[in-house]
């Protein structure tokens, strides 16, 4: 999927980014208004979304990627990570935190693929008591 093309997701991407329902509609709403959602799109449909968080309100952190089934392995979550990256290396910053559940192997493998690093575990923070692995990409 060469043509995949990549921006901060508008009101209108709304319906196609409110997929999840970890978050009400309306947060969702506000951290498109905060330029905190990316949108990528293949021939001008969309195909996958991240949600940027801001730990203490200053560290960026991936809380969710996601690409259509049929689009996974195509570049689309790269292609994210990348324009991610490049805002926040504009913006300052010199490192992107991501997670993925300890019982999750495929996303800690996308993380490692796509230059993250292991860097911490939370033990049994989720439904469970499966933990969560954290990871960083230095954007340096």
């Amino acid at each position: 999927m060469s043509d995949v093309s990549v921006r901060f997701a508008v009101a209108s991407d709304l319906d196609f980014v409110s997929k999840d329902e970890h978050i009400p509609r309306e947060v969702v709403a506000r951290k498109i208004d905060l330029g905190e959602v990316i949108v990528a799109k293949v021939g001008g449909q969309a195909v996958g979304y991240l949600r940027l968080e801001y730990l203490w309100s200053l560290v960026p952190y991936v809380a969710l990627i996601w690409v259509v089934p049929q689009c996974r392995e195509h570049g689309v979550g790269k292609a994210m990570i990348a324009f991610t990256v490049e805002f926040l290396r504009q913006n300052g910053h010199d490192m992107l935190y991501s997670s993925s559940q300890a019982d999750e192997p495929e996303p800690q493998a996308w993380h490692r693929h796509v230059g993250f690093e292991e860097c911490g575990v939370i033990a049994g923070i989720n439904e469970g008591g499966v933990g969560e692995i954290f990871f960083r990409k230095r954007l340096d």
